[in-house]
């Protein structure tokens, strides 16, 4: 971090606490913001509460009054994730859309390793994060990007009904009344809608096919006055349109589609990223097709089919509710920005300490993942700052490291 700061940024850093501690109740939270938050910016090998403690007491008899000052903080009390997370995504995104604008929002989960059975939301589920099914929590989120950069905005925890249905375990992780089961597609839906009513751009909406697949999920999106180019299930079945967007035979799945499609002419080669070994790229179907939506009205949308070298069908298969003519190349390259997210979460996590906490309840994971969301809007801002956007160059061509 002091690498990284200078005395123009520690003079910004010092304002942002400032814009952020508006949101906090009291002096003693903003003053504990702060220490949690230079915290996560060190260097420490662990982020959770009680190595920050150690770390900033020079007196070593003072870090158990530190300890139980950071811990009241981050699990007993009361302020405003909402409010705090709202001020740094305003932050950053004012900043990134000084140079250029935001061009997608990406909706994901990613997975909180742990060991015990008692930490809020934990237990056996499938996670992208270890590739299997594991013991951990799952976390479902929001982020912005530019063609350049990407930002976090939101968090939310996935419980299961294995908790919310569980009256010891919500007494224990002390789950406020009003939390109900929602599925991931539903919590993503409230993010999104906090983020319009704050006015927070967000471009086009990814999404792979866990909820992408849910007619509900996309008649929602469409409703909030976004567009949305999301993943789909294989099974799900389409119209082909004619020219006039009249259906054309009986309704087919989309892989069954895929595969009646000519390898050698009906698919395109599109480099979408330029990685730093390697370029990525794959072949490429682009069709018109009507899918049902969930008024049961047959809705126009854009198919893209993904078939990956050396497989024998394809990888991905996305609809688009864009309208207006695009160049198959740019309809391609926006699907395919959603694996940006899976650098996001890795310099959340080894760097900010995104899955370090190690407390049980329910208030102090969402308390401890909206800190490290402002870190990482501040070190966003900063970056921009520091290195705006060339026009020469696209954005695939600049590496993505988290400092500067």
């Amino acid at each position: 971090m002091s690498d990284f700061m200078n005395s123009a940024a520690t003079r910004r850093l010092e304002e942002y606490f400032d814009t952020i501690g508006n949101v906090l109740d009291n002096k003693a939270q903003r003053a504990s913001f702060a220490i949690y938050a230079m915290g996560l910016f060190g260097d420490g090998e662990r982020k959770s509460i009680e190595p920050i403690a150690c770390r900033v007491c020079t007196n070593p008899e003072d870090a158990d009054a530190a300890h139980q000052r950071l811990l009241h903080f981050a699990t007993d009390a009361k302020w405003s994730d909402h409010g705090v997370r709202r001020a740094a995504a305003k932050y950053a995104v004012d900043a990134m859309t000084k140079h250029e604008p935001i061009e997608v929002s990406i909706v994901d989960d990613t997975g909180f390793l742990k060991q015990g059975k008692h930490s809020v939301g934990v237990q056996r589920q499938y996670t992208g994060s270890a590739g299997k099914i594991t013991n951990c929590q799952i976390g479902v989120s929001l982020s912005v990007a530019t063609r350049r950069e990407h930002i976090p905005i939101d968090f939310d925890l996935y419980l299961p009904i294995s908790w919310t249905e569980d009256e010891k375990r919500r007494r224990e992780a002390r789950i406020p009344d009003d939390i109900v089961f929602k599925t991931k597609p539903e919590l993503a839906l409230a993010m999104i809608r906090h983020a319009v009513a704050d006015e927070i751009p967000l471009g086009v909406l990814l999404g792979d096919s866990a909820y992408g697949t849910s007619a509900k999920f996309r008649c929602e999106v469409r409703e909030l006055g976004l567009h949305y180019t999301l993943g789909v299930d294989p099974k799900t079945t389409v119209w082909c349109l004619d020219k006039r967007e009249n259906p054309i035979g009986e309704k087919i799945s989309v892989r069954d589609l895929a595969k009646r499609i000519d390898q050698q002419n009906g698919f395109r080669r599109c480099t979408w990223r330029k990685g730093t070994k390697e370029d990525l790229s794959a072949k490429f179907a682009v069709r018109r097709v009507g899918a049902v939506n969930y008024a049961g009205h047959a809705e126009p949308l854009w198919l893209i089919i993904e078939w990956r070298d050396g497989e024998s069908e394809p990888a991905n298969y996305f609809f688009s509710s864009l309208s207006k003519p695009l160049n198959k190349k740019r309809l391609i390259r926006i699907a395919m920005q959603r694996w940006r997210t899976e650098r996001v979460y890795e310099d959340l996590k080894n760097e900010l300490g995104l899955d370090h906490f190690e407390g049980r309840r329910y208030s102090g994971w969402h308390h401890h993942v909206s800190v490290a969301l402002c870190c990482y809007a501040f070190i966003v801002a900063e970056r921009v700052r520091r290195f705006p956007p060339s026009s020469r160059w696209p954005m695939e061509d600049y590496p993505q490291p988290l400092a500067a």
